[in-house]
């Protein structure tokens, strides 16, 4: 048997991006939520996929709209990850925002956004993977990625988040 805790150092060991997965629910409810595990799966044809929690109170709601956008979080966009990381009623409250061409929130400053159709999901020990077909998708020329490394949030320079 593997000790959790060992586990979750050995793993920390590996850098990993942080991004905000939105959508939009038919009534017009914007849900967000982050995840550090996001990853190309696929060039052709273009697939993403990410590994929600299972016991995430977001992700059903993201799961019932069958869409969903991936907001690559730049290095001073530590604050969305708090907001998007805690429990609360409404994520966006207050909150700028764009869209993408199917409706989905794109975070205002996010170094790339991805829009995405849920292609299938599968269940996976304690989390979910989700594979999405990519349909549309951008990137800013400027900043760089928000990382979660050892336990901590960094940028590319290694330097600690605040």
């Amino acid at each position: 048997m593997i000790d959790p805790s060992l586990y979750r150092s050995v793993l920390g060991a590996w850098p990993t991006g942080v991004c905000v997965i939105t959508s939009v629910d038919g009534d017009g409810r914007r849900h967000g939520l982050v995840v550090g595990s996001f990853s190309s799966i696929s060039l052709d044809p273009p697939l993403v996929g990410f590994f929600p929690d299972k016991r995430s109170s977001t992700w059903p709601s993201i799961a019932l709209t069958g869409r969903f956008c991936v907001n690559v979080l730049g290095a001073d966009q530590l604050d969305l990850c708090k907001r998007f990381a805690a429990r609360a009623d409404d994520k966006f409250a207050e909150l700028a925002h764009g869209h993408s061409p199917s409706g989905l929130p794109v975070l205002d400053d996010a170094i790339a956004w991805i829009d995405c159709r849920i292609e299938r999901v599968e269940d996976i020990g304690d989390h979910l993977l989700v594979v999405g077909e990519v349909e549309a998708l951008a990137r800013r020329e400027e900043g760089t990625p928000l990382l979660f490394f050892r336990g901590q949030y960094h940028d590319v320079t290694g330097l600690p988040g605040s």
